[in-house]
């Protein structure tokens, strides 16, 4: 997919990937972008930074979602690319186990990380299969394919977001829709702010503007599998082909993290 002459909404689109991905979509001539984000401040700032429409949106809410595909389909016709992209970070805190987390957390994760990305697609998904075309983009993390080490919350509702972005690919390629996830690991947002010695930044920590280098590029090639640090590959490939011996590496760099 070439982005030129695109719709394109963009969730957790005022900050973080989601602010540099509009900005990239933009650069590259999108016919419109729709920058969507809970930060009503943040929208009305980037949007009007890039002179596009900034729709205040709850990606929790299912109305809210569907109230955002309205407004976009009503300004600029069907979306030809809907990124969902907005994400939380938690971790295993009081007591840092792995179900130490309060039910809230899990809740909010699981809302943000997967609920979201099925409000998105079942807002979409029909205009896309009548027309035969459409391209959904969801943002995930390395942790969907290996773990987050210190945030059980975070590693299991990502895990879902690449389950569910594979059933999205599998139901619906005959479809003509194209369906990405998107996995990096750190990333310079919020989101590792005061973390950046943890077990995501040991391949280095990225730029957002990298990541949204590498979803052109994935979606020039309409790869499922979008990897801004290429190192995942290998990890999920040894997960894989000897998932004892990473569980028991995987504890031992908890341990050292841990023990530092």
């Amino acid at each position: 997919m070439q982005v030129k002459d695109k719709v394109i909404v963009v969730t957790g689109g005022a900050n973080g990937i989601g602010e540099a991905l509009c900005h990239r979509f933009v650069k590259e001539e999108a016919r419109a972008v729709v920058v969507a984000d809970i930060d009503a401040e943040r929208v009305k700032m980037v949007a009007d930074e890039l002179d596009v429409l900034g729709v205040r949106t709850d990606v929790t809410s299912e109305t809210d979602i569907v109230n955002l595909v309205k407004q976009t389909e009503k300004a600029f016709g069907p979306i030809d690319l809907f990124c969902s992209n907005a994400g939380i970070i938690s971790d295993d805190s009081p007591d840092w186990t792995a179900a130490s987390s309060p039910n809230d957390i899990w809740q909010k994760s699981w809302e943000i990380h997967v609920m979201a990305h099925v409000y998105a697609a079942r807002a979409v998904l029909p205009g896309m299969i009548a027309r035969q075309e459409g391209y959904l983009l969801n943002v995930a993390s390395a942790a969907g394919l290996l773990n987050q080490i210190g945030s059980a919350p975070y590693s299991a509702t990502k895990h879902a977001a690449v389950g569910y972005a594979e059933a999205l690919a599998i139901t619906h390629g005959n479809d003509g829709i194209k369906v990405s996830v998107v996995c990096p690991q750190a990333v310079r947002t919020q989101m590792v702010k005061g973390a950046e010695d943890g077990s995501a930044s040991v391949d280095g920590i990225l730029e957002p503007a990298d990541v949204a280098e590498s979803v052109i590029q994935g979606l020039a090639e309409e790869s499922f599998l979008i990897l801004p640090h290429p190192e995942v590959k290998t990890y999920f490939q040894r997960k894989a082909s000897d998932y004892d011996r990473w569980i028991k590496g995987m504890a031992r760099l908890r341990n050292k993290l841990f023990s530092g």
